[in-house]
């Protein structure tokens, strides 16, 4: 692989590294997407194509372990993908079956394009080079497009080429999932004829309709060909050598989830026969994505630089201003593959403040989707005897608690209990993208509406589901999970759960008292009208104020616990696990096939404690201690870092990011390795095969955060940009521009010691930019340089 910050290449086929290669290469425009599978390949142990629409889920119920579970899936829709060649009635070509001389995948980051080159040894002194181009459009998101251009050297001949859409299609790309049910598609049906092929179908249970119409053409006729559960185009072109001949195949895929039409396979098919050619398609599709680079500009040097460039296409790739359309969420492996099942997960809380200073209209939508499922969580409240709102850690269609009560570990071959509902957690990460959203965006319409209204159930559970304890003379939150999830209850008791997480309770303390402080300070009317509809009072706001400033936070040794009672926790023996197994990330699979448990150790799979230093500025941290009662200084926090950071296995692409940002502030010299284990975590497929099944869409995002935000110190707050950068070594010069309260475009650079800030012209209010030892109010138009304190 060799990368550049306008393209990423892989030289030479290499089976083993495929399915990576599938994921890295996944071209999509938000509305969907598609793996970037050989098309002559089906799917089988190396290949996997797959092609995902945003929303599109499914149900099916399988028998596991002696018991019936039902799971919904991110469904794999119909391969629009294919096309196969072949000489005489020989096999068809794929690099698996024939010679292959030359090999090379380049993604164009800069055009949203991939190029593909394979040149094939054919016998008796004949070669064959196949080079094709596939974008799927990011300005008309229900279109994608390949061209396949053919050149033969050493002679001429006949060559067959077919085209197809496949409905045979089903989710077996995990491994782990493959014992589950896996066939969602069903009333396939599929028509081809000389210009024009089409295939419709609807998932099982969900009954979402689905329309792919393709229109294929080539440097010589083509002929539809009828199949049960394929619509096949057939072709033969007549090769000469020095000339190449052209085969162009343009789709469109509509579902029934989309606005403003009644049938998707009629819409498809109006659609694709309106397209315009290749050429035309490609031009447009190129101005679209320079849209997209201009409003996310970021300039970083080196290798660093050419992954973020990466990380940030696939970010687009997966929520794009079409995704401001869409009732969808964050899928926390993108549309790049279907682990996790494509479920919406806590991993917004590392995308959208990334979004939020970009494509706030994307963000606003994301949001609506937690909101569109705000009865739902109350409902989930009510189940559980509580008030408010309780958001499922998994959620995908509508908001239900999609997390599976059973898992696999593949290194013991046992399903295990799972109880990953438990983390209560993520309700704090909605609030808390709500509030970053508004500030951001100084969007108060929201705030005032929506935005109030979530805060104010995720308090309101909060609140509720905090108890009064005599002894401690401090409210506590029990039975739950932290963000580490290697712990899910204590050593040998029979019911999971853990109390007083720290996280979990100084993320509500921040909650009740920001959702006390917006609710306070809305506009009479709304406030009204809000009471009104809530049954609000004043005792319930005094509640809020009380627990936001009594909830326990355990401590040990000097330390922030992780929660009550894990400093009585044995510690356990990490050089000789270390020793005796290559790689621990995992370290929980690894004791349970040995018959032990994490619940026994001070070990965690990711940053939970830490991931307090990754949300609040160090200020707000020690703000927030202040309220609950406790002081945390420089010391107690370095205490609290150097504990966890010996006693973590990193067993998430979201821990090194962590890390990292947090030894930024804490033990810089030690930062920069974390760092480049987030930036590679997928690029190098860090966790061990895990990204060939879907990118780690929280980790890319959260990368470009740590560069925007992380080490330049900024925040959205009060009304003004904060800023106290603390760049390192290895990132101390770049650039990036964001949009700010209506401000589209303010330019911010870092270079040795030096801070620039460029706000553009235009019409709006200056901007407050605060750093620690002064304040510079900058009009449009204005550019202010900095020395930064040493």
């Amino acid at each position: 692989m060799t990368a550049s910050p306008g393209t990423w290449v892989y030289d030479r086929y290499d089976p083993a590294e495929e399915r990576l290669r599938e994921s890295l290469c996944t071209l999509g425009n938000g509305y969907f997407a598609t793996r970037g599978a050989l098309p002559e390949c089906a799917a089988d142990d190396v290949h996997y194509p797959g092609t995902y629409a945003a929303g599109c889920y499914n149900r099916l119920t399988s028998a596991v372990a002696g018991r019936r579970v039902e799971n919904e899936d991110m469904v794999n829709l119909p391969n629009w993908l294919p096309l196969r060649c072949r000489t005489g009635d020989g096999p068809w070509l794929t690099p698996d079956t024939a010679e292959v001389l030359d090999h090379r995948q380049t993604v164009h980051l800069e055009t949203g394009l991939l190029e593909r080159r394979t040149r094939y040894g054919l016998g008796d002194g004949l070669a064959l080079t196949v080079r094709q181009l596939r974008l799927v459009h990011m300005a008309d998101p229900h279109l994608a497009a390949l061209r396949t251009e053919f050149t033969v050297e050493g002679g001429a001949l006949d060559l067959e080429v077919e085209a197809a859409l496949d409905g045979r299609v089903t989710n077996s790309g995990v491994p782990r999932y493959r014992d589950l049910a896996g066939r969602h598609l069903t009333h396939v049906h599929t028509c081809a004829d000389d210009g024009m092929s089409w295939l419709r179908c609807r998932t099982r249970t969900s009954d979402i309709r689905v329309g792919i119409a393709a229109r294929t053409t080539a440097d010589a006729p083509v002929t539809g060909v009828r199949e049960s559960l394929r619509a096949v185009q057939r072709t033969t072109l007549r090769l000469e050598p020095g000339r190449t001949a052209t085969v162009d195949k343009i789709v469109a895929l509509h579902t029934s989830r989309d606005p403003a039409i009644s049938d998707p396979l009629q819409a498809a098919v109006d659609r694709v026969a309106a397209a315009p050619g290749f050429e035309e398609l490609l031009a447009g599709h190129r101005t679209a994505w320079g849209q997209l680079w201009r409003r996310a500009e970021l300039d970083v040097p080196g290798e660093a630089g050419a992954i973020l460039r990466l990380h940030l296409f696939h970010v687009l790739q997966t929520l794009s201003p079409h995704t401001a359309e869409l009732d969808v969420g964050v899928p926390a492996r993108g549309l790049h593959g279907e682990a996790y099942r494509g479920h919406v997960f806590w991993d917004e809380l590392f995308v959208l403040p990334y979004l939020n200073l970009h494509f706030p209209e994307v963000s606003r939508a994301l949001l609506h989707y937690r909101h569109r499922r705000l009865e739902r969580a109350r409902a989930a409240a009510r189940a559980i005897g509580r008030r408010g709102a309780l958001y499922p850690w998994q959620s995908g269609s509508d908001g239900r608690e999609e997390t599976q009560r059973l898992h696999l570990n593949p290194r013991s071959g046992r399903w295990l209990p799972d109880h990953s509902h438990l983390q209560r957690h993520v309700g704090s990460a909605v609030a808390y993208n709500v509030w970053q959203y508004c500030e951001a965006s100084g969007d108060a319409e929201f705030l005032h509406t929506k935005g109030a209204e979530m805060l104010l159930q995720i308090a309101r559970f909060w609140a509720d589901s905090a108890t009064w304890d005599t002894g401690l003379e401090r409210h506590r939150i029990r039975g739950v999970m932290g963000p580490d999830e290697y712990h899910e209850a204590y050593p040998g008791a029979e019911h999971a759960g853990l109390d007083d997480n720290a996280y979990t309770n100084v993320t509500a303390a921040w909650v009740l008292a920001r959702a006390r402080e917006v609710v306070r300070s809305l506009p009479e009317p709304r406030r009204r009208e809000l009471v009104e509809r809530t049954g609000l009072d004043a005792g319930e706001l005094d509640r809020w104020d009380e627990v936001s400033r009594t909830l326990h936070i355990p401590f040990h040794e000097g330390v922030v616990s992780q929660f009550e009672g894990y400093g009585d926790l044995a510690e356990l023996d990490w050089d000789r696990y270390r020793a005796r197994y290559d790689d621990i990330r995992r370290l929980d699979r690894v004791l349970e096939a040995e018959g032990d448990s994490t619940d026994n150790y001070r070990a965690s799979k990711q940053a939970d404690v830490l991931m307090l230093g990754h949300l609040f500025s160090p200020a707000e941290l020690r703000s927030l201690f202040e309220r609950l009662g406790h002081r945390l200084d420089d010391d107690t926090w370095r205490r609290t870092v150097d504990h966890y950071l010996a006693r973590t296995s990193h067993g998430s692409t979201l821990s090194g990011l962590v890390h990292g940002r947090i030894l930024a502030r804490a033990r810089r010299a030690e930062a920069w390795a974390y760092c480049q284990e987030a930036l590679k975590g997928d690029v190098a497929d860090l966790q061990g095969g895990t990204t060939g099944e879907g990118i780690h869409l929280g980790a890319m995002a959260g990368t470009l955060d740590l560069v925007q935000r992380g080490l330049t110190g900024l925040e959205t707050r009060a009304g003004a940009l904060w800023l106290d950068p603390v760049p390192l070594p290895e990132l101390s010069s770049y650039t990036f521009s964001i949009r700010y309260q209506g401000h589209w475009g303010v330019r911010i650079r870092l270079e040795h010691g030096r801070l620039e800030i460029a706000v553009p012209p235009s019409d709006l209010s200056a901007i407050d930019v605060r750093l620690p030892d002064r304040t510079v109010r900058l009009r449009p138009g204005d550019t202010c340089r900095l020395a930064l304190p040493g």
